[in-house]
């Protein structure tokens, strides 16, 4: 894409917006950038005057002069600007099409879907492949924005992307070298007519693939096999010999055996993103001894059942990124006893009763706090113990105050964080440090 011969309007100064901006004008072009919060919402907002055309406060028609318009995440395409875009056959893309367009041939891609363990799994693969001396970026939803990067230039052999179903629902010609849907579970459901919808727009992340490519799959995930088509994806599996599977023990791949007994992470959801990292790495020629030192080494991720702190015999855990009910299915199946749990949020419209057979055999009592209190309350009535409190430092000290040595503390929201932060990273990052002040009170 020549970016000197198009006029490419951005839709939304946030992460990726800027990066695709910073991108076009470092390669000769002039984006233009259109926001709806006003300037002094936006993180320097000063300087991106200064830097780059850009209106403030609503989307005029000057975005309709663009020959292509570069669409943030998690915007409607259904908004009245983009409404008059389609019918002047202006392109939409994401900004994950925009990289793709610019990168340098060389670059493989390694892109992951999935409802639950994206960022887990981008996270392995990028390790992965840097211990075996491969230089890796990574990219999408997690960390930097895939733009970020010299990109357009030689050396990158590896990007790692994490995508979401919004990134990929305005992809035409991204093909990437190994791609990967982990599963797919009711999420977003207030942005898709339907769960069908949600699944479709996962599955765009295989459109433009083809022989030369790997395509991976999860064979225990029911809406991943209904929409498979004419796919011939490799498989991974904690229940059925396939590709690579789980015999209770050990990883079996082929003929290979993986020994996971010193992995870092852990749990039956962590087991089947080691199995989606392996097959995702596996082209690339490397060593079962090198993937068994990266396990053995991993750092795990922070907001991701992260351990923050022991105080009184009471352990308190971080799960904030789990964002909906099959996380916290994840959560309430990881600890070796029964657990304290803290739930509620932002609701993105799930059916939470699917929790109450997990809660009931998993939960010791749950306390339900921010805007979908209520509404959870309602869904778990009868199943288990509830406490429902609005303040969110308060839920805290109660569950803390009610625990006994022994037992964990675990914030694990099936929720939103918008309700109260600005995301899910500010919401565990103000968990850890009310845990904290308890620990030095105490």
């Amino acid at each position: 894409m020549n970016v000197q011969e198009h006029k490419i309007g951005i839709l939304r100064i946030d992460r990726s917006g800027l990066a695709a901006a910073y991108k076009i004008k470092e390669l000769g072009g002039v984006p233009f950038l259109s926001e709806l919060k006003i300037a002094n919402m936006i993180e320097g907002s000063e300087n991106i005057i200064k830097e780059f055309d850009c209106e403030f406060g609503e989307h005029t028609e000057r975005l309709l002069e663009c020959d292509t318009i570069i669409v943030s995440p998690g915007i409607s395409l259904d908004i009245p600007i983009l409404r008059k875009a389609k019918e002047k056959n202006i392109h939409l893309i994401s900004e994950i099409e925009f990289g793709f367009l610019i990168k340098h041939p060389e670059s493989k891609i390694i892109a992951i879907t999935g409802s639950n363990g994206k960022s887990t799994t981008v996270s392995l693969i990028h390790y992965i492949l840097q211990t075996a001396g491969y230089n890796s970026v990574l990219a999408g939803n997690i960390g930097m924005a895939f733009c970020s990067y010299p990109i357009e230039k030689p050396g990158i052999d590896f990007i790692v992307l994490e995508l979401s179903s919004f990134q990929l629902e305005l992809i035409d010609k991204f093909k990437p070298d190994v791609a990967a849907i982990l599963n797919i579970t009711p999420d977003h459901l207030n942005r898709y007519n339907n769960f069908d919808d949600y699944a479709l727009a996962k599955f765009n992340i295989f459109r433009n693939q083809d022989k030369s490519d790997l395509a991976i799959l999860n064979l225990d995930d029911t809406m991943s096999l209904k929409h498979r088509n004419k796919l011939d994806p490799k498989y991974f599996s904690l229940n059925s010999k396939t590709d690579i599977y789980f015999d209770g023990k050990q990883i079996k791949f082929g003929s290979e055996l993986l020994n996971i007994d010193n992995s870092t992470i852990k749990g039956p959801h962590n087991i089947a993103n080691i199995m989606a990292s392996i097959l995702a790495v596996s082209p690339f020629g490397i060593s079962n001894k090198t993937i068994e030192k990266s396990l053995s080494t991993f750092a795990s991720l922070p907001h991701r059942l992260e351990f923050v702190a022991e105080i009184n015999g009471v352990k308190f855990v971080n799960d904030s990124k789990a964002t909906n009910t099959e996380s916290v299915k994840y959560a309430l199946q990881s600890f070796d006893k029964p657990i304290r749990i803290i739930m509620g949020g932002g609701g993105k419209g799930e059916d939470y009763t699917v929790l109450n057979p997990y809660l009931k055999k998993y939960a010791r009592k749950v306390y339900l706090t921010g805007e979908t209190r209520l509404e959870m309350k309602k869904a778990f009535n009868g199943s288990v113990e509830l406490a429902v409190i609005e303040n969110f430092e308060e839920t805290i000290r109660i569950a803390f105050k009610e625990a006994s040595a022994g037992e964990y503390v675990v914030l694990s929201p099936a929720c939103t964080s918008y309700d109260m932060f600005n995301n899910f990273e500010e919401r565990g990052n103000r968990f850890k440090e009310i845990v904290l002040k308890l620990k030095n009170e105490s």
